[in-house]
């Protein structure tokens, strides 16, 4: 984190900036943050807090599924992003609703993000479509994301009058060569297999920095109870890309395989995502949020080495 800049007006010096579920976006997003700003980042797990000290932040060890430790939170921060996942069992997300009771007895923010999926569409068969088209959601993951978002455009609502925005960010597969878990390498590296191209389906990306950003951007201009969806231009069918990725680095191509040989051998999680086809417009997030993409595509996300 960047030192506060005397330069800042001293309300701006004082605004907090609270992050709920301090992972990889979220410390990408503290590290973009304007200069000036208190950051409080939310932490289920005590043994981070000295890293995230280290991060030029104030650690605040709470656990969402603790009610007495969440209504710490009451009156804490102006403006709040949310990138805490659901719980892994059950339709809804009481995390979600434990967050915005604290909030609401505290004097409500100014701004609640919301980062989202955009698993909550389901399969749309390879549709293109933009942030107005219904949920739709097929497993209980998307449903508990269903949940969560209601929650937030309720919570949104009641304390309109008060001033509070509340956005949500539906956000696709995320990806960075310096990103635990979403380095397209490491896939391609174990063979993991895609669909052959009559089976395939189309698949949707962001960057973890543009990513990051859009969550800053979010918090100072997004629109009341608005839907963005947090995407690049990419256009490119799921086998596609890991064979673009393969390419890229000199891996081997992973194998491909029919619908029926994939059910036979992928766990229903993994799919599950290769059941669900879809093309989102991000004209919401040029035009809204005005974030200019720093990655545009894979391609430029994907640097070739060397």
């Amino acid at each position: 984190m960047r030192a506060p800049s005397p330069a800042r007006p001293a309300v701006f010096r004082r605004t907090r900036v609270l992050v709920v579920g301090f992972g990889d976006v979220g410390q990408r997003a503290a590290a973009v943050l304007p200069a000036g700003l208190r950051v409080v980042a939310l932490t289920s797990q005590s043994t981070r807090v000295p890293e995230l000290r280290a991060a030029g932040v104030r650690p605040l060890h709470v656990n969402l599924d603790d009610p007495q430790a969440v209504r710490r939170l009451a009156g804490l921060a102006q403006r709040v992003l949310h990138l805490a996942p659901p719980p892994g069992q059950g339709p809804c997300d009481p995390r979600t609703t434990r967050l915005l009771q604290a909030l609401s007895r505290g004097g409500a923010p100014r701004t609640l993000v919301y980062g989202s999926t955009t698993g909550v569409y389901g399969d749309a068969g390879g549709a293109e479509f933009d942030e107005t088209r219904a949920v739709a959601p097929t497993t209980d993951r998307a449903r508990r994301r269903v949940h969560a978002e209601a929650a937030v455009r309720a919570f949104g609502r009641r304390h309109a009058a008060a001033g509070t925005r509340a956005c949500i960010l539906r956000i696709p597969g995320i990806y960075a060569l310096d990103r635990a878990g979403g380095d397209p390498r490491e896939r391609v590296r174990r063979g993991s297999p895609v669909l052959r191209p009559e089976d395939d389906v189309w698949t949707n990306h962001i960057h973890a920095d543009d990513l990051a950003r859009a969550c800053v951007a979010a918090l100072w201009r997004a629109r009341p109870g608005r839907v963005v969806h947090v995407s690049d231009d990419t256009r490119l069918r799921m086998g596609d890309y890991f064979d673009f990725v393969a390419d890229r680095f000199g891996l081997p191509p992973p194998p491909r395989l029919s619908r029926a040989e994939a059910a036979a051998v992928l766990s229903p999680m993994q799919l599950s995502f290769m059941g669900e086809s879809r093309q989102l417009r991000n004209a919401r997030l040029k035009t809204e949020l005005r974030v200019t993409l720093r990655y545009p595509d894979v391609m430029a996300g994907l640097p070739a080495p060397g």
